[in-house]
């Protein structure tokens, strides 16, 4: 009995091995494409605004207005910094609408103080059905004619972006989150693929780790490395989702996110969708999603880009058990966002997004880690039996580890032949440190938190969990 169930054992884990193989190879082909793709791109945006004047389009009258929304949830840590920075944005016309979304601290009171708000007897038309507003506030300060603060019931994210395009009056909003800083010059660049091109509905940029900069009143004057491992170890996530992903995907059409932290729409088309879902902690992901949807399904001749040189910056969990959190909500709405579009898996009328995009996402990114950590307790298994060839393991265990340093240096190295944001060189040697120390230990844990993300998800958990913040540094 005990030699059959080695046997069968035996099978299992030589087939597992073989399916990882393939996976393996598949997996990193495809990155090394999306990153071929992603370096031409970049390229080609440098060369086309190397000697782009944006204060033409500053003076110009054909720049389309924008209503910077930003929604904030006891954010009395970072509130007045990131606003200040909205409000001091290089851009022709534009007015910033601060959503306080029934925050529980300070964060109303703060506003109220800081920007010398009244409240005004303005109605409230909900075009997208949402909570109560409670009040909208204007500042009594010539120098802050262009800021609007909304107070409204406590609803989520997602409510809050809806109340605020709601309030909004010009053609363009821009959704970030009031934890951000955008550089003075961000909404320029952001928003010229809008003049460049009648079909763009969409636009997102790049978001930075702001953790160890020093920052004073709304503007980030030096650019550093946090001294703390987890932010660290986020520059580098974030170099491999934008330089490396988000900017391949914008290239071939078929961007399926937009980060909630810094992105511009059209405000028509978003009204059409009927705004941000709700019941999902992906909602900036699933509004993307759901205007490509529109537009396919209705012969719209569209395009949604990425940009990335517009930098916002925000501030990255320093904890393990705040990332874990962050992780986690992020995880969940991808899988959510991919259930409620799942017709579009395989399905030519999608075009890109059925035939690549949407596989991508469910079978590397969702699955990924679930795959990942099966093999881990394949190889544990086997090692138990005596199943395990330990030459042929150490040497595919250390191609995989080369893999995937090289990628995550390379998206390192992309960063500073571009855009060079950490000038000291001892920053940027720890970067490529920690581009390999992060497959021992700390991937593995991002594997777990996005693997318990699929129980959560069972269970009904819809809440962001408590973020905390510390504040953006001065110093």
């Amino acid at each position: 009995m005990m030699e059959l169930f080695i046997e069968f054992t035996n099978l299992v884990l030589n087939t597992y091995a073989l399916f990882i193989i393939g996976f393996f190879v598949f997996v990193n082909v495809f990155y090394f494409s999306m990153y071929a793709i992603s370096f031409g791109a970049i390229i080609t945006y440098l060369r086309r605004h190397e000697f782009c004047d944006y204060r033409v389009i500053m003076q110009s009258e054909l720049a389309p207005p924008v209503s910077i929304l930003a929604p904030a949830f006891n954010e009395s840590a970072t509130c007045v910094e990131s606003v200040i920075s909205l409000l001091k944005l290089n851009y022709p016309t534009a007015e910033v609408l601060f959503i306080n979304d029934g925050s529980r601290d300070n964060t109303l009171e703060i506003m109220i103080i800081e920007f010398d708000l009244i409240k005004t007897e303005r109605a409230y038309i909900p075009a997208i059905a949402t909570k109560e507003v409670r009040g909208i506030y204007v500042s009594r300060k010539t120098e802050y004619r262009n800021l609007i603060v909304v107070d409204k019931v406590n609803g989520g994210k997602a409510d809050a972006l809806n109340v605020g395009i709601n309030v909004s009056r010009y053609p363009l909003v821009c959704a970030i989150d009031a934890d951000s800083i955008l550089e003075s010059d961000a909404l320029l660049k952001v928003a010229k693929p809008f003049l460049d091109d009648d079909r763009v509905i969409a636009v997102g940029g790049i978001v930075r780790i702001a953790n160890g900069c020093k920052i004073e009143r709304g503007h980030v004057l030096d650019v550093r490395l946090s001294k703390k491992l987890i932010p660290s170890f986020q520059v580098i996530e974030y170099y491999r989702a934008y330089l490396s992903g988000r900017m391949g995907w914008g290239a071939i059409n078929g961007l399926l996110i937009i980060s909630g932290a810094f992105g511009l729409f059209s405000r028509e088309i978003v009204l059409k969708v009927g705004g941000y879902k709700h019941n999902t902690v992906g909602e900036d992901m699933e509004l993307i999603v759901r205007m490509h949807r529109y537009c396919l399904e209705n012969n719209i001749p569209y395009s949604v880009e990425f940009v990335p040189d517009p930098v916002c910056w925000t501030e990255a969990p320093e904890t393990l058990k705040i990332l874990g959190r962050q992780r986690n909500r992020w995880h969940r709405g991808l899988l959510d966002t991919l259930l409620i579009h799942k017709k579009m898996l395989f399905n030519k009328r999608y075009k890109v997004l059925g035939l690549v995009s949407v596989p991508y996402f469910v079978f590397i990114e969702l699955l990924g880690p679930v795959i990942e950590a099966i093999g881990y307790v394949a190889v544990g298994l086997g090692f138990y039996f005596g199943m395990v060839n330990a030459e042929i393991f150490t040497l595919f265990f250390v191609v995989s580890v080369i893999y995937g340093v090289m990628f995550s240096i390379s998206s390192v190295i992309l960063e500073e032949i571009s855009f060079h944001r950490y000038p000291r060189t001892q920053d940027l040697l720890k970067l490529l440190v920690l581009a390999v120390v992060e497959n021992f230990g700390y991937r593995q844990i991002t594997v777990w938190w996005r693997i318990k993300a699929f129980w959560d998800y069972a269970r009904g958990v819809q809440s962001w969990g408590v973020m905390t913040r510390v504040g953006f540094k001065r110093k």
